[in-house]
Order: C-alpha cells, then structure tokens, then sequence
C-alpha cells in the first residue's frame, strides 16, 4: 500500500481521533506574577534596548571595499490572512507577502545590502535580526510604518542562519516570528561545496568487504524549514500557549501536512481523485491554487543537500523514514555521517547530504510524535515506484519532470546546484505574491 511506512501507520491511529495531540512538552509550566510583570515590562518598552554606538557595523553602505561582491535583498513587512489546516485562517505577519520569507543565498565573502520597507498600512513597526551576520545587534532596530531601513554586513561563515523580526526595539518579537515573519539565509562556501564520500559494502573473493564511493558536490537542492503556531480560537496569537510550549500546529515551510498527495496524485496512483492514498491530505483540491499540497521528486541514486533551520520554539529531530542521513554539515564542518536522526535546536540549521539508493516513498519527520502529528511530514518520491512511465509512455527519472517540484521547497540556485526539472507554484503566498512567482517561474 502506498506511504505505508511505521510513522504513517501509528499517525493514522492518532491523528484524526478527536483534538490534535500537543507539542512535546506536557509541561504545565506556570509563569510567576514576577515573571508576567517582567514580561510586560519588555512588552511595553518596545522590546530590548541597546544604547550603544553604531560604529559597531560590519560594513559601511556607502563605503564598500572595491572588490567585494554585493547582494541587494529587499523585505517588506506585510500583514495578511493566510489559510491554515482545516480550511479556516490565521492571521499572519510575512515578509515580501510569503511564510516563510524569500530565501537569501549568497556566496561567503559577499556583502549583504539589506532593507527592510515597512507600508504605512502596517499596524507596528517590523525589523529585521540577520543571523548570517556580525555586527552590533543596534542594527537590528525597529522600523516604523511608512519607513525603510538599510543595513551592510559581509557573509563570513558558510552555512545556513535565520533570519527574522528582530527583538530589538520591537515589541512582542515573539508574536511576529511564530506568526511568520522569519526566513533562511544560505551561504556556500566560498569554493564550493565538497564531495560526498559514501561508504557501502560488496562481496569480493566471498567475501563481504567495505566498499567507497565518491559523490559529486553537485546536488539536488530543498529547503524544509520547521516552525510551530500557537493560535486562538479566532486565529490570533496565543502567547500563554507558546510559554506553555503547547503548539495548535507544526509547520513546514508554513504548512502542516503542505507535502502530501493531492487528488491529482490520488487519480494517477488509484485512478480515483476523491479516494486518498494518505492518511491527512488537507489541502487536495486544485481550488486551492497556490496551497494544493505537493510531493517531492527525486531520482534513484540522485546526491540531495538538504538545508534545515528549525525557525520555532521547540526542538527538530531531523529523520528520513526509510532512509539513512549521509551527511551532516554546519558551518562547513562535517558533524556526522550515517545518521539516522540530528538533533537541530531553535535558532539553528544544518545541511543533510543524502543519496536515496532505492525507488521508493520516503517521509521527512521532525521525529517528535507531536510534531509528526500535528503536520511535520513531508513526503518524498524516489524514482518510478509506482510505473507510471508504463502508464504514461514515458521514460523520465523521476516525476519530477512530469509533475514537478513545489516551488517554496526549492532554494535559489548556488554553488554545486543542479537545477529542478520542472517547478510548480507552491507555498503559503498571498495573491498578489503567488502571482509575482509565478511570473518569475514562468508558469
């Protein structure tokens, strides 16, 4: 039976029982009076306050060192209503009109003209808290409704990093990054990424013996970023939930369950749209336009680099039902190899190297049960598991050239990048951004 691996099976018994199970932590934490009137206080005084000079900058807009490579990125902070599990809606705040953010990727050494544009329609300032860089966090202050701000720093370190609404000087930083408003930087490094060295076994002279194998740095490329919502009833943020850690839903890349079969998948696999061949498909309908769910096509014996940032509040143990992690990097440094689950605490990324060696379904887990529960699946198609080049009379390795990759899963293209097949319009945009995308993508 299709997606019939373990986790799948144990979240069919759980998840639609009757309430969504909670985030990890059962914790009944109770916060002192001491503790609210502290909270407050931060609260009313705009956020955290640094009185310090500017001279701290990493580099001076106006006076960029001649040779340096500069990467304009430009956000602006946008309110907006955007759909959530169960057909209601939530109300978010996003940069550039999308959660999460667009995707900055730039190359170590290059300099990073950020700014960040606030409409006079906006409720409250915004700012914007680059982790890729290293500079007096002052930088990082708010920005008011009907203003912009500009900031330079240079991208040192290789790697992945969060960016977000930043706390300094803003109130309630909390509310805005659980409500949408972060993104992922990616810095390769400066002379590219390294070969992927794979070690297998063979029988030789009958006899089993170890067996190396190098992997081009060339690589498929996704970017499953993993957050929580702590919602009200009417959608609104719930901050008592958030101190409690009981998250209302897991998200990737915004969505819970948003990398599922939908009912275009149900008809070619079954032959029956209406008849699902997973155990949650929220979001089947192509109605639903930019927030159909989609799946993730890969070849059979394909290198994928995989960059992770836990965006939220809780812990993601990164895991690949069926599959085994070749390798872990972060900051250019090789973590771990062969491992089945890395641990990725909020505020932090990695990068997993993996080559799939069998066709075949696989799901993507934040490994906490909760999570699994509450939407942090992400399934993955190797190859041709189901003959449909039979059925279709085609030859492509993988369907990705049939049906196409989901567009917010897909960084920018860098250094070692081997370019998707084919892109389909995906991700928790509103309209307006859907529509800018999908004249960029040409689709």
């Amino acid at each position: 039976m299709l997606f019939s691996v373990t986790a799948v099976a144990v979240l069919a018994a759980t998840l639609f029982g009757s309430t969504y199970t909670q985030t990890q932590v059962g914790s009944t934490m109770a916060v002192s009076k001491g503790n609210d009137d502290l909270v407050q206080k931060v609260h009313d005084m705009g956020g955290l306050k640094f009185v310090m000079p500017q001279a701290f900058a990493a580099v001076d807009c106006a006076n960029i060192e001649e040779g340096r490579n500069v990467v304009s990125f430009d956000l602006t902070a946008e309110s907006a209503d955007l759909p959530i599990m169960g057909g209601s809606t939530y109300k978010a705040m996003t940069f550039s009109g999308q959660v999460p953010g667009p995707t900055l990727r730039v190359t170590q050494g290059d300099v990073v003209m950020m700014t960040l544009t606030v409409p006079d329609s906006e409720p409250t300032p915004h700012g914007n808290d680059m982790h890729a860089s290293q500079m007096s966090a002052g930088n990082f202050g708010k920005v008011l409704p009907g203003e912009s701000k500009t900031f330079c720093y240079v991208a040192e370190v290789p790697g992945t990093f969060k960016y977000h609404c930043s706390g300094v000087d803003v109130a309630a930083m909390d509310q805005h990054v659980l409500a949408g408003m972060y993104g992922i930087t990616i810095v390769d490094p400066i002379n590219g990424y390294k070969q992927l060295l794979l070690e297998k076994t063979k029988v030789q002279d009958g006899k089993t013996v170890k067996a190396r194998e190098m992997v081009s740095a060339d690589a498929l490329e996704f970017q499953p970023q993993y957050n929580q919502l702590y919602l009200t009833e009417d959608g609104g943020y719930d901050q008592s939930a958030m101190f409690q850690h009981h998250a209302t839903l897991n998200v990737v890349n915004g969505f819970s369950f948003g990398y599922v079969p939908n009912a275009a998948h149900n008809e070619l696999i079954l032959g029956n749209a209406n008849k699902n061949i997973f155990v949650a498909q929220p979001w089947n309908s192509p109605n639903l336009k930019q927030y159909q769910s989609q799946l993730l096509f890969i070849e059979q014996g394909q290198h994928v680099r995989f960059f992770v940032e836990n965006q939220g509040n809780e812990p993601v143990f990164f895991h690949i039902v069926g599959e085994i992690i070749d390798r872990v990097v972060q900051a250019s440094v090789v973590q771990a190899k062969g491992t089945e689950t890395w641990l990725v605490g909020g505020s932090q990324g990695m990068i997993a190297d993996v080559v799939f060696d069998e066709p075949g379904v696989y799901v993507a887990v934040n490994h906490d049960y909760a999570a699994i529960f509450t939407g942090a699946a992400t399934v993955m198609v190797v190859g041709d598991p189901f003959g449909l080049n039979d059925q279709l009379g085609t030859n492509v390795p993988s369907y990705a050239h049939l049906l196409g990759n989901p567009s917010d899963a897909i960084p920018p293209m860098g250094k070692n990048s081997i370019e998707h097949p084919k892109v389909n319009l995906h991700g928790l945009y509103t309209d307006a951004r859907a529509a800018e995308i999908a004249s960029e993508l040409g689709i």
